[in-house]
């Protein structure tokens, strides 16, 4: 990579950010492909175990980089796969909710232990992980910008 883009330019760290981001999320791939689901899946999982085991898809968006459409269509496919279930707060409410079904707790209690991510920020000291979400946070301050 070094020998096509400058060490010193914009590219070069956007091409090291996208490289990590690849090789971690292959990790993490690597690591939840025996519980049959995606890293996604996986994020999906822990967002809903943070919210207290129930969310709507408005809460989901929220803390997820997926439109509300692209996360109806990953909803429906954790839920034919036992992973969550839609409720109605109230009866013939438009309000759903989606909640972890005990098989989700399962898999997510199981792929919260995995260690791969932790592995490899352990590569760095908590002051540089702390330095390092400080400058990803303005990176993506910066970025939002342009969506």
């Amino acid at each position: 990579m070094e020998e096509i883009v400058s060490r010193n330019s914009g590219v070069y760290a956007r091409l090291l950010l996208g490289r990590a981001r690849h090789l971690m999320l292959n990790a993490r791939q690597k690591e939840v492909a025996p519980f049959q689901i995606s890293p996604r899946q996986a994020y999906i999982l822990f967002i809903l175990h943070s919210l207290g085991h129930k969310a709507t898809l408005t809460e989901l968006a929220n803390y997820s980089d997926r439109g509300i459409n692209t996360l109806s269509m990953q909803m429906t496919r954790m839920e034919k796969d036992g992973l969550v279930k839609k409720v109605r707060e109230i009866p013939k409410s438009t309000l759903l909710r989606f909640e972890l079904t005990e098989k989700g707790l399962d898999i997510y209690n199981k792929t919260n232990k995995l260690k791969a991510d932790k592995a490899i920020m352990a590569a760095l000291t908590e002051e540089e992980r702390q330095v390092l979400i400080a400058m990803l946070k303005r990176i993506i301050t910066k970025a939002e910008k342009y969506q």
